[in-house]
């Protein structure tokens, strides 16, 4: 363990993300001899109720640079954490959030408040001589169930599926390591299924990996996925989720959700909803209305007895989950920490979730990089899910890497959620 725990340097760039839009990446350094390095990743499905995200504007990677945020870092954040103890990220996090003043993050930028953040605990991890999953939490010990969306369709791709994300969990298996080499098996065997029936394009892939089939119906995906699982010899050992993204089908003007052509109503989607629920083994929807909608969401957590996942219903904020838990809208809060923007704020959104009877899913998001710090927070919370994308392309696979390596560190100590993925502990 290191003696001097003091701030010496803290350095912002621009760097890209998995589909080539820039980002942010932040170098924290201890002592002149630790560093803490962390990317921000980038959504491309977003909650109105993010924080900020600092983009440039202008011609310059179609105004998607982030120079301005990058400014922020260096130039404006850098200088008040100088020469601070990188063991007080708490402390840290509340005075940039204060230097920024704003409700939403708009003056800094969520990105670079997050940036610093996240390269802050990274780098006190190191000091201390832990891994950053053991700094968040010393009781940490639980591998989260993959939540693998091997079917893309809405906003990652070019297809004609409504539904954003068709997933499958491996909830039989015994260890995570099975558990990633049972999902990797079903991909290699719906590629192959897919290939057959479609043709080669069908494998192309959507922005988180999943395979991009030219579908229109819901039930077509399911089946597939169901078929893969089957061939694979893995139908005991799974069950399946989907990721709506519904705001993005929503008509405000008619309050109408576009689903296959059709133009439902609120009911009329519950009603669909309780029918796949019926004919398939699926455990959890995620975002199956639209984001203010928290009647909705009471309604239908009510009703349809599932893990209910509010995404851009929560944007893992701490006031939007504490009218969610008053009203009982959703069961289940997914947690992206460039959401809210520090992570602080997002531990809090963890925490309230927890007190109250709400399972925790780990999410990426579609812009990601290289950065596998979401595997040590979601072991570091004993979330006992996570949502990572497919088991292909390194921004995908670094994820489900580094909970290889956590599960060989932690030993006999492991264990996988598995079927209690809801309440791991």
């Amino acid at each position: 363990m290191r003696k001097n725990f003091e701030i010496t340097a803290v350095h912002g760039r621009e760097i890209i993300d998995c589909r080539g839009y820039p980002t942010v990446q932040v170098d924290v350094w201890v002592d002149n001899a630790v560093l803490g390095r962390a990317n921000v990743a980038c959504g491309r499905s977003k909650g109105t109720h993010e924080a900020f995200e600092l983009r440039d504007g202008g011609k310059r990677y179609a105004g998607f640079g982030v120079r301005k945020a990058i400014d922020n870092v260096n130039k404006v954040i850098a200088p008040e954490v100088m020469s601070k103890d990188v063991r007080d990220r708490r402390k840290l996090d509340k005075l940039m959030i204060e230097m920024d003043g704003t409700e939403n993050k708009a003056k800094l930028g969520a990105n670079a408040i997050l940036g610093v953040s996240l390269a802050i605990a990274r780098a006190a991890a190191s000091s201390l001589g832990i891994p950053l999953y053991k700094y968040i939490n010393s009781n940490a010990y639980i591998l989260p169930v993959p939540m693998m969306n091997l079917i893309n369709g809405g906003k990652l791709t070019s297809n004609y599926l409504d539904f954003q994300e068709f997933i499958l969990m491996p909830v039989g298996a015994e260890t995570f390591s099975e558990a990633l080499r049972i999902t990797s098996e079903i991909n290699i065997v719906l590629r192959d299924i897919l290939v057959e029936k479609y043709g080669k394009l069908a494998v192309n892939v959507g922005d988180e990996g999943g395979c991009s089939p030219p579908m229109r119906e819901i039930r077509e995906a399911m089946d597939m996925l169901v078929k893969a699982v089957e061939m694979a010899g893995y139908a005991n050992k799974v069950v399946y989720a989907f990721d709506i993204a519904s705001t993005g089908l929503y008509d405000k003007r008619t309050e109408k959700y576009a689903v296959e052509g059709r133009r439902l109503s609120r009911e009329e989607l519950i009603e669909l909803y309780k029918e796949l629920v019926t004919s398939y083994p699926i455990v959890s929807i995620e975002d199956p209305l639209y984001e203010d909608d928290f009647e909705g969401f009471a309604t239908l957590t009510k009703e349809l007895g599932v893990q209910i996942v509010g995404d851009d219903l929560f944007t893992t904020n701490t006031k939007r989950l504490a009218k969610g838990i008053e009203m009982k809208a959703a069961n289940s809060l997914l947690w992206k920490v460039n959401q809210v923007g520090s992570l602080s704020e997002a531990l809090d959104a963890a925490a309230l979730a927890f007190r109250n009877g709400y399972s925790v899913v780990v999410s990426e998001r579609s812009g990601e990089t290289e950065d596998d710090t979401i595997a040590d927070l979601a072991v570091g919370l004993n979330a006992g899910q996570i949502k990572a994308g497919a088991p292909v392309r390194a921004e995908r696979t670094c994820k489900y890497n580094r909970l290889l390596q956590i599960e060989e560190e932690l030993g006999p100590v492991a264990r996988y959620a598995g079927k209690n993925f809801r309440q791991p502990f």
